[in-house]
C-alpha cells in the first residue's frame, strides 16, 4: 500500500498537493516546518529516530538556519514556499531515484580506517558498534569513503548532498562535519578520521 503523509496546516496547499501525490504514487512524508503546537522541526527528528522514510520539508522561509537543521535531522530535501506542485513532485522523484540508487549499488560492504559502510543496508559500523546516520551524514561519508585521502571541497561536499549546484553559503558543510565527527571519532575535539584541510576542506584519512 502506498502511503503518503502531507502535514501542513494551509488547506490550499494540501488538497492539490495531496492529489498529485497520489497520483504518482510516492511514499513519502511532505512536512511544513511552521505548524502551530509541535513544529515541523521537531516532528522531523522524532520521524528519523523511528524511520528511514523519504522527508521533504516546506517553510515560508528561505534561511540558510533552516535549510541545515532540517537536512541535519534526516530531511532528505528542503522546498521554500511560494512553490509549485510540478517542482515538488520532481523534487520527491530526483529523492526516490537517488534512494534507488544507493540499494542498487555494490552489495558489498566498504572498510575504510576503522569505518564499515553498507549501503545495501544503510548501516555504519565504527570499531565494532553500530552508529546511526540521518540520510545526509550517510551520503557525506560516502562521499568521503569512496576516495579516502581525497581532500574534498566545501562546496563540492555540499553540492553532493544537495545532488544541485549549491549556491548557499559552503561553511554549512562545518555544520554537516561537526554533527558527523560526533559519532565517528574517538576523540571529536581531535579528529583522526575526517581532517580538516585548512582552506580547502575535508578528507577522510584510511589509517
Amino acid at each position: 500500500m502506498t502511503r503518503i503523509l502531507i502535514v501542513d496546516d494551509e488547506p490550499d496547499i494540501l488538497d492539490p498537493l495531496t492529489y498529485a501525490l497520489e497520483h504518482a504514487g510516492f511514499d513519502v512524508v511532505v512536512l511544513d516546518v511552521m505548524l502551530p503546537g509541535m513544529s515541523g522541526i521537531d516532528v522531523c527528528r522524532t520521524l528519523r529516530a523511528e524511520s528511514n522514510v523519504p522527508i521533504v520539508m516546506l517553510t515560508a522561509r528561505d534561511s540558510e538556519v533552516d535549510r541545515v537543521l532540517g537536512l541535519e535531522l534526516g530531511a532528505d530535501d528542503y522546498v521554500t514556499k511560494p512553490f509549485s506542485t510540478a517542482e515538488l513532485v520532481s523534487r520527491v522523484r530526483a529523492i526516490l531515484r537517488r534512494r534507488e540508487l544507493d540499494r542498487s549499488g555494490s552489495s558489498s560492504a566498504l572498510v575504510v580506517g576503522g569505518i564499515r559502510i553498507d549501503t545495501d543496508r544503510h548501516e555504519v559500523v565504527v570499531d565494532g558498534k553500530d552508529v546511526q546516520l540521518t540520510p545526509s551524514e550517510f551520503r557525506l561519508l560516502r562521499l568521503l569513503a569512496d576516495e579516502p585521502g581525497r581532500v574534498f571541497s566545501r562546496a563540492q561536499i555540499m553540492e553532493h548532498l544537495w545532488r544541485t549546484p549549491y549556491v548557499g553559503d559552503a561553511r554549512a558543510c562545518d555544520t554537516h562535519i561537526s554533527n558527523i565527527r560526533r559519532k565517528l571519532e574517538r576523540d571529536p575535539a581531535h579528529p583522526t578520521r575526517i581532517v580538516t584541510v585548512r582552506e580547502v576542506g575535508y578528507r577522510l584519512d584510511a589509517d
